[in-house]
């Protein structure tokens, strides 16, 4: 039996030298290790370091893992082993894999244009990182005290506690971040960008040319680069925590952040938080396993490398507490201030406490320069990962862009770089913050909700399962198989209505509406962002979810007599989600 509207996908799966279109034969890695350490470099970035260290501490230390290995064992791994095992099957991008259900292609561009959406503005992190590793080459940091020409009359050092709690106080790193990087004191709002800033310019073009020589000759290239940027933080996080253990205060931040409170898992907030950083954390829904594995050999052991790659990626979360929390612990001790009150997440953790920290210490501008190395390589491979979705998306959907790789990828990195120069002007943070809010938060879930869909129930699990085994010469077992078809469907649904319904209530009336979900409207800061900006939001995030309706919809026309069995499957599947989504309201607004 043949899918509806293509052809079996079995049929030249182990191809020759030449497909049966006369095309050349698709490249694979060089080495199998060039594959592995491109899904963990670009699954381990940023938001291990700045993510989930906090929400540990936060949400009952030691006791936040119960949830989370929980969802990482009945969704996260399943959701890692189907997407390498799709790509690696089909050998093509993320819209290309589709041809095994046409009906849900949109898919395939939905998470193309999310990576590409989220490329416009982490790669202007990655040039911050590059800021600050050129400035710390210097005999003293210029974060270090409130003499500098950008510093307002309200920075206060740390050494007067009073200022800790004084919402009118800043410290020199924290003005250093805000007035002496970004310049958010010449902007008003996000209706006030001004000019992009030729600093921060200079280094986001760095950042974008060192991404196009790492992916222009394809994964010939980047599997070489990442034997350098996924294999350095590691380095560097041995390194800062072997330094961080032996100041004082270190081992009360690291009892902090192990503490255990299992009183917490009674808050479904717990359960949430646990719930979404499983989502983003292992990379799942951006095409970017589907790209690399689609470069592996036809019989290449997926399995094997989804338990390992999605090992890895939480190990480095965990590890990468320690780290953290021996130098907040510090911080704590340092100051004589509760951990409170210097823990925090985001880019906050990265750019203000982090470098006030290394501040501190015997040879500050080596401990410096090591660290932003670090975030430097943590950025650069997931960005590698984001761009290589998109070109490889494309370049396997119009088969003529094959020759001209180069060119494309070239118009690839410019196009980015020209929408991220609204993210280093003045005002450039507000634009920042708004496409994190929504570039890839309700759409990336819907997305892989329709992916795991798609594969589970209208190609079926065990049509699946038939080409893992021709792959590896293994079926997946039944619990794999009971994962891909329900539970972990059900559990992106519950993700998916959760985000939403929270989304809305919040948007209509900018006030949480539950306890269970608590959504806040974009701001930085106190500043909150106009209605039109929110708006703005919104189209950025239903523009990328509507690939799946068009492309449905347009599928469907250009079926003739196939119409009617597809056109009632589909409409049953949303019916059936808008009706669970209704249902997990109601039982939410009577929590």
């Amino acid at each position: 039996m043949t899918p509806k509207g293509g052809a079996d996908p079995r049929k030249g799966a182990e191809r020759g030298s030449t497909n049966s279109s006369g095309e050349e034969e698709r490249e694979t890695w060089g080495k199998k290790i060039d594959f592995l350490l491109s899904v963990i470099g670009f699954a381990v970035d940023l938001a291990n370091v700045w993510r989930f260290p906090y929400l540990c501490y936060k949400n009952g230390g030691g006791a936040f893992l119960v949830p989370y290995l929980f969802f990482m064992v009945i969704a996260g791994m399943p959701l890692f082993y189907m997407e390498l095992a799709v790509g690696q099957y089909n050998r093509e991008g993320a819209a290309g894999v589709w041809k095994i259900c046409p009906i849900f292609k949109g898919v395939g561009f939905t998470v193309i244009l999310i990576s590409l959406y989220v490329g416009f503005y982490y790669n202007v992190i990655i040039s911050w990182a590059l800021f600050y590793l050129f400035s710390s080459f210097s005999g003293e940091l210029p974060w270090v005290h409130c003499n500098n020409t950008w510093n307002s009359p309200n920075c206060s050092d740390w050494a007067d506690n009073n200022s800790v709690s004084d919402i009118y106080k800043a410290t020199p790193a924290q003005e250093y971040f805000e007035r002496a990087v970004l310049h958010i004191q010449d902007s008003h709002g996000i209706d006030d960008l001004g000019r992009p800033r030729w600093q921060l310019t200079s280094c986001l073009a760095v950042v974008i040319v060192l991404l196009y020589f790492s992916l222009w000759k394809g994964v010939k290239t980047s599997g070489k680069v990442v034997w350098i940027t996924a294999t350095m933080p590691y380095v560097v996080l041995t390194v800062l925590l072997l330094r961080g253990v032996t100041l004082p205060g270190a081992i009360d931040g690291i009892k902090a952040y192990l503490s255990v409170d299992f009183l917490r898992l009674c808050d479904a907030k717990v359960t949430v938080d646990a719930a979404t950083q499983i989502c983003f954390s292992l990379g799942v829904g951006f095409g970017v396993l589907i790209a690399f594995s689609s470069y592996n050999k036809f019989s290449n052991n997926c399995y094997r490398d989804a338990i390992i790659t999605s090992s890895i990626n939480s190990l480095t979360s965990f590890f990468s507490g320690f780290v953290v929390f021996s130098f907040l612990g510090y911080m704590s001790h340092k100051h004589n201030v509760a951990l409170d009150k210097v823990a925090r997440d985001g880019a906050g953790l990265v750019f203000v406490i982090y470098p006030e920290a290394i501040a501190t210490l015997p040879g500050s501008s080596v401990w410096a320069v090591i660290f932003f190395i670090m975030l430097l390589t943590l950025g650069i491979d997931s960005a590698m990962g984001g761009m290589e979705s998109v070109i490889t998306g494309l370049i396997d959907e119009f088969k003529f862009l094959h020759k001209h790789r180069e060119l494309f990828t070239l118009f690839i990195v410019v196009a980015t770089f020209l929408i991220s120069l609204f993210c280093v002007t003045n005002g450039g943070m507000y634009v920042f913050t708004l496409l994190d809010h929504f570039a890839a938060g309700t759409s990336i879930l819907f997305g892989v909700l329709i992916e795991a869909i798609g594969i589970a129930w209208f190609y079926g699990v065990d049509r699946f399962s038939d080409d893992i085994e021709e792959m590896i010469g293994q079926r997946p077992g039944k619990y794999w198989r009971l994962c891909w078809k329900f539970v972990s469907p059900c559990f992106l649904l519950v993700s998916y209505c959760f985000s939403t319904h929270a989304n809305v209530n919040a948007f209509e009336s900018y006030a949480p509406v539950m306890r269970f979900a608590t959504f806040n409207p974009p701001n930085y800061g106190s500043y909150m962002f106009p209605p039109w900006a929110n708006m703005v939001g919104w189209c950025l995030a239903i523009s990328s979810m509507t690939m799946v309706p068009l492309y449905a919809i347009y599928k469907l026309c250009t079926l003739p007599g196939k119409f009617c069995d597809v056109s009632l499957s589909y409409v049953f599947l949303i019916l059936i989600q808008n009706e669970v989504k209704r249902f997990m309201s109601m039982l939410i607004f009577q929590l």
